[in-house]
């Protein structure tokens, strides 16, 4: 038996991409061959095994060819060159339902699904109650599934895949079916197969579940094979994508790539190999000159929200007096990301310019949640800070360091520049929703944010026939 599972040897797939469907024709009828078309290449290239009975996470944005090389992998899609081989029966969760007879019962479509996975009857029917049991949509299985609630039809599509004992399972996003009761179900079966030993390959964008379940992580982008490794290391290096610090994450491969060739030459390294300006906190972002950032040896201004996603559509007012020109967001490291980590420590910073003489500015941050809701927030004026008055061209640096609290999740920043003239409040500058903040967890607990309870317990054993206590 192969020590690899799944093992991708240098795919490449590549669609053709055509301008209008006339295109299409054309070049099909086309005696001189012309090519009408453009060459769009999914994966190129791609290349990495699967040890049996690993957890392997492949994580990426969107467009980076994750889903597609879940789709060769079992079959659906024919890569362009390159080979895949698979050692084991697969279950895969990729379009949960999409094996499904409209017209059939819940019960109908269990059996049909199961012959096409090679299951017999008999085996099936050892397998019914529980797949039944999982599902939890009572009499509904005898019902024709085109008369299911969504709800319920992924619940019978998730349940029916990840209850056959599969040797392999492969998940694309299917964690986040149903609700959140359903959902803790899925992962404590998924606890539990990983357990006994399954191999499982999965895509998702919960970094928090990559870090909890994963051995190992593959990252790609745009078709690209970038890293694989320990999942809290490339969730670091897929931070810089979502970024788009490239450049960074270059030098930062290039030396993985020189501190690999020393170890295997067992070379000792010269005294501060291995790091750069970009690898301490906020390095190479260090020289500022008139309020702006400059990357090492370059003269060009590097402003910190050049480096993180700002919303475009953002609502800003105010009457002019100050300017937020610049803002960034700061894990615990000193990165400069839109993903932070539940339990760290993270810093919000802001620079503002003033267009006039001010007695006492306030500034201020609001997290909110996707729905507008207001969560948590401050301003210099109720942590007492000490604001100076300020004339025109002044600029103020202002950093809010706190612990990440917040349940993982999609969050909004929002912060402004304000001031009290007499008994009225006055808006220099405000920025709503100016950018988003994704917070990793592997531990969610009820509601907002996250107490941080100590939990302790004891038990008191009563003595068999006794009745005594311990």
């Amino acid at each position: 038996m192969s020590r690899n599972a799944i093992e991708v040897n240098d795919v490449t797939k590549v669609y053709r991409l055509y301008d209008k469907p006339i295109d299409r024709l054309k070049e099909s009828l086309s005696l001189t061959h012309k090519e009408y078309h453009r060459d769009f290449f999914a994966l190129n290239r791609l290349s990495f095994a699967v040890e049996r009975g690993q957890t392997v996470g492949i994580i990426g944005t969107n467009g980076s060819g994750k889903s597609t090389i879940l789709k060769i992998i079992t079959g659906v899609v024919t890569p362009t060159t390159g080979t895949v081989q698979v050692d084991g029966k697969i279950s895969a969760l990729l379009e949960l339902g999409a094996g499904f007879n409209m017209d059939y019962t819940g019960i109908e479509n269990i059996y049909m699904n199961g012959t096409m996975m090679g299951y017999t009857k008999k085996e099936m029917d050892g397998k019914l109650e529980e797949i039944l049991a999982f599902a939890d949509i009572g009499d509904f299985v005898h019902q024709p599934v085109k008369t299911y609630s969504s709800g319920m039809f992924v619940r019978l599509a998730f349940a029916l895949a990840i209850n056959v004992e599969p040797e392999i399972l492969i998940v694309d996003e299917a964690l986040s079916v149903g609700d959140v009761f359903f959902q803790a179900k899925c992962y404590r079966r998924m606890e539990e197969i990983r357990k006994s030993g399954t191999t499982i390959l999965m895509v998702t964008h919960d970094m928090g579940s990559i870090i909890k379940y994963c051995d190992k992580v593959v990252l790609l982008n745009k078709g690209e094979f970038i890293a694989e490794g320990e999942p809290g290391r490339m969730v670091d290096l897929y931070k810089k994508i979502l970024a788009n610090q490239m450049d960074s994450l270059q030098e930062e491969l290039e030396r993985d790539a020189l501190k690999g060739q020393e170890v295997e030459t067992s070379d000792a390294p010269a005294s501060g190999a291995g790091q750069d300006a970009s690898s301490v906190p906020g390095g190479g972002y260090e020289a500022e000159h008139d309020g702006e950032v400059s990357r090492p040896g370059s003269s060009h201004p590097l402003l910190m929200k050049e480096q993180i996603t700002i919303n475009a559509d953002r609502t800003e007012y105010g009457d002019g007096r100050a300017e937020i020109f610049d803002l960034g967001l700061f894990d615990a490291k000193g990165n400069l990301t839109n993903l932070l980590l539940k339990g760290e420590m993270f810093t919000i910073k802001e620079r503002i310019r003033f267009h006039a003489p001010l007695s006492c500015p306030i500034f201020t941050y609001t997290i909110k949640d996707k729905k507008g809701m207001d969560l948590s927030g401050t301003n210099t004026m109720y942590e007492g800070a000490d604001i100076q008055p300020v004339k025109e061209g002044d600029v103020y640096d202002v950093s809010f360091t706190q612990k990440m609290t917040l349940q993982g999740g999609e969050y909004l920043l929002s912060m402004s520049c304000t001031g009290f003239e007499g008994e009225e409040h006055v808006v220099y500058h405000r920025l709503y929703d100016v950018a988003n903040i994704t917070v990793i967890s592997n531990k969610n607990t009820v509601g907002v944010y996250d107490m941080e309870s100590e939990v302790e317990t004891r038990i008191t054993r009563g003595t068999a026939g006794s009745g005594s206590r311990e």
